[in-house]
């Protein structure tokens, strides 16, 4: 145990409370500021019992691919899932600790009604087949869940929308869709495009535990304070979709 005085007690409750979340081991750092002129960063190990929060990807490709790779570098438990046998192999996705062979709805209600889907899942569509990804999305925004995504253009975003409309989603559940999905980062590979991804799942949970909507991204040179300072990367207006890439 030490003594320290971070300069912003909530903000270290907040990296706390994200790596407890997360599930596992984690460091968070701690910047000492108490004598300016020799500042000590402290590291603190936080360990957590709880099981990791879940990234479950619908549409195997090599998008999801990727994806499930960058994923399970920060500590998420991924699943992948598709009904082509040809595409749902393990050895296509050595990131992910599950790749199952299964309708996309099918096991979203089988998990959810399993009770293990929950407010820190974050849930992926890639298939760009109607007949998978709108029973999943119709499903999936209803729920409170961390994230839901999906890829595509904006032809297809919109045109998407509009069958969700017509299958009764309302609007408030609408606006829970990030798509077209992942951060304007000029990403092209499915490498660049899972970072691109999970940049926006990190910008979104972080609002999230701050109680805010996600603010427009900024690079840490625009700007001042703390590095970890969690509060500057939220503001009170969400987030213009314009700043979306539109994926094929």
């Amino acid at each position: 145990m030490f003594s320290t005085r971070p300069r912003r007690a909530s903000d270290l409750d907040d990296r706390v409370r994200a790596a407890l979340e997360l599930g596992g081991t984690h460091v968070v750092e701690i910047a000492d500021r108490s004598q300016p002129e020799c500042p000590v960063i402290r590291r603190l190990l936080v360990e957590s019992t709880t099981t990791p929060a879940r990234l479950v990807i619908y549409g195997a490709n090599d998008f999801s691919a990727a994806l499930a790779q960058a994923a399970a570098l920060l500590g998420r438990h991924v699943t992948v899932c598709d009904a082509r046998p040809v595409f749902a192999t393990r050895a296509r996705h050595p990131g992910a600790q599950e790749v199952v062979l299964m309708h996309p709805a099918e096991h979203l209600a089988q998990e959810m009604d399993a009770g293990r889907i929950d407010a820190r899942t974050a849930i992926v569509v890639l298939t760009h087949d109607p007949r998978f990804d709108l029973p999943v999305l119709d499903r999936a925004l209803r729920a409170d869940l961390a994230y839901v995504g999906a890829m595509g253009s904006r032809m297809t975003h919109e045109k998407r929308m509009q069958e969700l409309r017509a299958g009764g989603l309302g609007e408030e559940h609408l606006a829970r869709l990030h798509s077209p999905i992942g951060l304007d980062v000029g990403a092209r590979t499915p490498a660049e495009v899972a970072v691109s991804i999970l940049a926006e799942l990190i910008l979104v949970e972080t609002a999230a535990r701050a109680g805010v909507s996600a603010a427009s991204p900024r690079t840490l040179r625009e700007v001042s304070g703390d590095v970890h300072d969690t509060r500057r990367t939220c503001a009170a207006e969400p987030r213009s979709p314009e700043g979306a890439m539109a994926w094929m």
